[in-house]
């Protein structure tokens, strides 16, 4: 049976945490590639403890001041001109910065622009859309309380109203582009 890594009590064993991670066990879904070798340079309890007790030590002790590094004149001019920024690339950056903090205003203006003018002509649909239903309202009330054949009868008979006759009617042309509608269509009575 392969080695799992899991202690035999509850209490986790150092080593056995430490060599958790070597553990394979065979039927795995991905092989392992390389082999981690077991390390034997590993110090003992007492050997980690007298090195954890020597860097408290070192870190408790005045640290010693390191010693002055020589740098020749001409590293130093070399430094300074690397950390130096000339006058033409600053008025460079000036300009750039300028452009784009112009670009950035402008373009919140027209953006706001156009916000205002899409919810003015939100506003303007539906007014259209309110005169369109106001409109179609009266032209149903006024078509609902028109009869044609009353208005008819009332034209020949009441007023003496006639169809024309063949002299009376005049044929004409236009030179514009007119037109003439027609509803419905004429009684001919002769």
């Amino acid at each position: 049976m392969a080695k799992t890594g899991r202690g035999t009590t509850a209490r986790r064993n150092p080593n056995t945490v430490r060599h958790s991670r070597e553990v394979y066990v065979q039927g795995n879904a991905v092989k392992r590639l390389q082999e981690v070798p077991h390390r034997t340079d590993l110090p003992d309890v007492k050997e980690r403890r007298r090195l954890a007790q020597e860097r408290e030590q070192k870190k408790s002790a005045v640290p010693a001041t390191p010693a002055k590094q020589v740098v020749s004149r001409q590293a130093q001019r070399n430094r300074e001109k690397a950390m130096a920024m000339n006058k033409g690339f600053v008025m460079f950056l000036t300009a750039v910065s300028v452009a784009v903090l112009f670009t950035c205003i402008n373009f919140l203006q027209v953006k706001s622009e156009i916000t205002a003018s899409m919810k003015h002509v939100a506003s303007l649909e539906s007014e259209l859309a309110q005169l369109k239903e106001d409109n179609d309202a009266y032209y149903s009330q006024v078509t609902s309380d028109m009869d044609i054949s009353e208005i008819k009868k009332k034209a020949i008979g009441e007023l003496g109203m006639k169809y024309p006759s063949e002299n009376q009617v005049q044929t004409y042309t236009t030179e514009g582009n007119s037109y003439v509608r027609q509803y419905q269509d004429v009684d001919t009575h002769k």
